[in-house]
Protein backbone atom coordinates (compact mmCIF):
# COMPACT_ATOMS: atom_id res chain seq x y z
CA UNK A 1 0.00 0.00 0.00
CA UNK A 2 1.40 3.56 -0.97
CA UNK A 3 2.21 5.58 2.14
CA UNK A 4 0.05 8.84 0.42
CA UNK A 5 -3.32 6.06 0.42
CA UNK A 6 -2.37 5.79 4.39
CA UNK A 7 -1.99 9.11 4.73
CA UNK A 8 -5.54 10.01 3.20
CA UNK A 9 -7.71 7.06 4.20
CA UNK A 10 -10.93 7.83 5.98
CA UNK A 11 -9.48 5.93 9.52
CA UNK A 12 -6.20 7.25 9.04
CA UNK A 13 -8.19 11.26 9.10
CA UNK A 14 -10.76 10.65 12.01
CA UNK A 15 -7.80 9.20 13.59
CA UNK A 16 -5.97 12.00 13.41
CA UNK A 17 -9.18 14.27 14.62
CA UNK A 18 -10.16 12.14 17.35
CA UNK A 19 -6.35 12.40 18.48
CA UNK A 20 -6.43 15.88 18.67
CA UNK A 21 -10.11 15.91 20.21
CA UNK A 22 -9.09 13.58 22.72
CA UNK A 23 -5.26 14.43 23.59
CA UNK A 24 -6.36 18.29 23.91
CA UNK A 25 -8.75 17.79 27.34
CA UNK A 26 -6.00 15.05 28.90
CA UNK A 27 -4.49 16.08 32.02
CA UNK A 28 -0.23 16.30 31.71
CA UNK A 29 0.74 13.67 34.66
CA UNK A 30 -2.35 11.84 33.86
CA UNK A 31 -2.44 7.90 31.77
CA UNK A 32 -0.51 8.03 28.31
CA UNK A 33 -3.05 7.28 26.36
CA UNK A 34 -2.03 6.08 22.47
CA UNK A 35 -4.87 5.61 18.93
CA UNK A 36 -3.37 3.13 16.37
CA UNK A 37 -5.50 2.28 13.48
CA UNK A 38 -5.05 -1.05 11.67
CA UNK A 39 -2.08 -0.20 9.92
CA UNK A 40 -0.30 0.17 12.97
CA UNK A 41 -0.13 4.01 12.79
CA UNK A 42 0.16 5.54 15.91
CA UNK A 43 -0.97 9.13 17.94
CA UNK A 44 0.46 8.86 21.64
CA UNK A 45 -0.42 11.69 23.66
CA UNK A 46 3.08 12.02 25.18
CA UNK A 47 5.19 10.66 22.49
CA UNK A 48 8.65 10.24 25.07
CA UNK A 49 6.86 9.03 27.46
CA UNK A 50 5.03 6.55 24.91
CA UNK A 51 8.57 5.41 23.50
CA UNK A 52 10.27 5.14 26.81
CA UNK A 53 7.49 2.72 28.36
CA UNK A 54 8.72 0.51 25.35
CA UNK A 55 5.34 -0.75 24.61
CA UNK A 56 6.64 -1.14 20.81
CA UNK A 57 5.20 -3.61 18.05
CA UNK A 58 5.57 -7.50 19.94
CA UNK A 59 3.55 -7.12 22.63
CA UNK A 60 1.07 -4.26 21.30
CA UNK A 61 0.78 -6.53 17.83
CA UNK A 62 -0.25 -9.51 20.32
CA UNK A 63 -2.91 -7.14 22.25
CA UNK A 64 -4.66 -6.25 19.35
CA UNK A 65 -4.63 -9.60 17.77
CA UNK A 66 -6.63 -10.71 21.38
CA UNK A 67 -8.71 -7.59 20.71
CA UNK A 68 -9.51 -8.57 17.32
CA UNK A 69 -10.55 -12.12 18.64
CA UNK A 70 -13.04 -10.76 21.06
CA UNK A 71 -10.98 -10.29 23.78
CA UNK A 72 -12.05 -6.95 25.35
CA UNK A 73 -10.45 -4.90 26.92
CA UNK A 74 -7.24 -6.57 27.16
CA UNK A 75 -5.70 -5.83 30.45
CA UNK A 76 -2.11 -6.85 30.52
CA UNK A 77 1.41 -5.78 32.19
CA UNK A 78 4.64 -5.40 30.34
CA UNK A 79 7.05 -4.61 32.98
CA UNK A 80 6.21 -2.05 35.14
CA UNK A 81 3.38 -0.81 33.39
CA UNK A 82 -0.03 -1.90 32.96
CA UNK A 83 -1.82 -1.26 29.56
CA UNK A 84 -5.49 -1.60 28.85
CA UNK A 85 -6.05 -2.37 25.17
CA UNK A 86 -9.76 -1.98 23.28
CA UNK A 87 -11.28 -1.65 20.10
CA UNK A 88 -12.13 1.80 18.87
CA UNK A 89 -15.16 2.01 16.46
CA UNK A 90 -17.90 4.39 15.43
CA UNK A 91 -20.75 3.17 13.63
CA UNK A 92 -19.63 3.52 10.12
CA UNK A 93 -15.47 2.90 10.47
CA UNK A 94 -13.32 0.31 12.47
CA UNK A 95 -10.46 3.03 13.47
CA UNK A 96 -8.05 0.76 15.48
CA UNK A 97 -7.48 0.27 18.95
CA UNK A 98 -7.10 2.85 21.77
CA UNK A 99 -4.13 1.92 24.18
CA UNK A 100 -3.86 3.13 27.76
CA UNK A 101 -1.22 2.84 29.85
CA UNK A 102 -0.66 3.27 33.56
CA UNK A 103 3.11 3.45 34.07
CA UNK A 104 4.37 2.32 37.56
CA UNK A 105 1.34 0.78 38.80
CA UNK A 106 0.76 -2.59 40.29
CA UNK A 107 -1.45 -5.29 39.28
CA UNK A 108 -4.13 -4.53 41.99
CA UNK A 109 -4.23 -1.34 42.06
CA UNK A 110 -4.96 -1.45 38.15
CA UNK A 111 -7.93 -3.87 38.64
CA UNK A 112 -9.54 -1.48 41.16
CA UNK A 113 -9.16 1.29 38.03
CA UNK A 114 -9.55 -0.71 35.40
CA UNK A 115 -13.65 0.60 35.54
CA UNK A 116 -12.54 3.99 35.69
CA UNK A 117 -10.01 3.18 32.28
CA UNK A 118 -13.03 1.32 30.85
CA UNK A 119 -15.43 5.08 31.21
CA UNK A 120 -12.14 6.72 29.67
CA UNK A 121 -12.27 4.33 26.53
CA UNK A 122 -16.10 4.89 26.47
CA UNK A 123 -15.71 8.50 26.40
CA UNK A 124 -13.07 8.31 23.53
CA UNK A 125 -15.01 6.11 21.61
CA UNK A 126 -17.80 8.79 22.15
CA UNK A 127 -15.56 11.34 20.54
CA UNK A 128 -14.88 9.28 17.49
CA UNK A 129 -18.52 9.16 17.21
CA UNK A 130 -18.93 13.11 17.20
CA UNK A 131 -16.19 13.78 15.55
CA UNK A 132 -17.13 10.83 12.25
CA UNK A 133 -20.74 12.71 12.55
CA UNK A 134 -19.22 16.41 12.46
CA UNK A 135 -16.96 15.15 9.24
CA UNK A 136 -20.50 13.90 7.48
CA UNK A 137 -22.50 16.87 8.25
CA UNK A 138 -20.02 18.79 6.95
CA UNK A 139 -19.46 16.82 3.59
CA UNK A 140 -23.33 16.89 3.16
CA UNK A 141 -23.26 20.40 4.00
CA UNK A 142 -20.78 20.79 1.21
CA UNK A 143 -22.39 18.82 -1.36
CA UNK A 144 -25.76 20.55 -0.65
CA UNK A 145 -23.88 24.60 -1.15
CA UNK A 146 -21.96 22.83 -3.82
CA UNK A 147 -25.36 21.56 -5.63
CA UNK A 148 -26.90 24.89 -5.00
CA UNK A 149 -23.95 26.96 -6.14
CA UNK A 150 -23.92 24.38 -9.76
CA UNK A 151 -27.29 25.27 -10.86
CA UNK A 152 -27.37 28.63 -9.28
CA UNK A 153 -24.36 29.87 -11.50
CA UNK A 154 -25.72 27.63 -14.54
CA UNK A 155 -29.17 29.73 -14.72
CA UNK A 156 -27.69 32.78 -14.40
Amino acid sequence: MDTYDTMFSASYVLNEQIARQVFEVLPEQGPIVAIMDRDGNCWPNNSEEFTRLSLNEPPLADFRAQVDDGVEPVIAQVEDVNVVVAQLATEQTNCGYVVVALPRRNAKLTAAEVDLVEALISQISLVARLVEKNGQLTQARAKYYGADCTEACLTN
